[in-house]
């Protein structure tokens, strides 16, 4: 089965997640639809696996997350999901087919809510926080397809607007188009902050 999956995710980043069916799968391990469905009963999945594969990769370390304000443990997660994901910047539409319930993925939202809950969050706005944060984490990693020659051309543009129909734009073009990392450090803060805003004292 890793045979499967290792080939199954390649095929993704290579092509695409609109690419990965039983059918181009198995002309890619040069076998028959009738092996894969032996292993995976449909494409869904299939998908469930790939995405839980790409779950593993996520780089956390439990005894270091132990030792964080809850708040700074949350900032820890979003950021090992945002940086799995961008190893696989054309996987994030697999995750909009379905909610993610493979092992790692269950281990990883067990990880993130234990954390809300012993920072003091309630079970609904623990609940609520992590579908906040692991929605955020998607939305970036969707534009993760975005390349520099895009940048220069956004940055290009907003600098070359009318200054009579659009002053407030050129006023902050040279910040503009903002680099993804630094919108998903700069908007993950936000979040946070909220979710520090919503939390009992104490």
């Amino acid at each position: 089965m890793d045979r499967i999956l290792a080939a199954a995710l390649q095929l993704v980043d290579e092509e695409g997640a609109e690419a990965l069916s039983m059918r181009t799968l198995a002309q890619r391990l040069e076998s028959g639809t009738a092996t894969l469905y032996r292993h995976f009963g449909n494409r869904a999945t299939l998908v469930t696996h790939v995405v839980d594969r790409v779950f593993g990769e996520v780089d956390l370390d439990a005894a270091s997350l132990a030792e964080l304000d809850w708040d700074q443990a949350c900032r820890t997660v979003a950021r090992a999901m945002f940086e799995a994901l961008g190893k696989h910047r054309r996987i994030a539409p697999l995750l909009m087919e379905q909610t993610p319930t493979g092992p790692n993925a269950m281990l990883l939202r067990e990880r993130c809510l234990a954390i809300l809950l012993e920072g003091g969050l309630s079970p609904r706005l623990a609940a609520r926080a992590y579908a906040t944060l692991a929605r955020y984490v998607l939305g970036f990693a969707i534009q993760l397809t975005g390349d520099d020659a895009e940048q220069a051309r956004a940055s290009a543009h907003f600098h070359d607007v009318s200054p009579a129909e659009f002053p407030a734009t050129l006023a902050v073009a040279d910040s503009l188009p903002v680099p993804l990392e630094d919108e998903f450090a700069f908007g993950l803060d936000l979040i946070v902050t909220g979710l520090r805003a919503a939390a009992p004292a104490g």
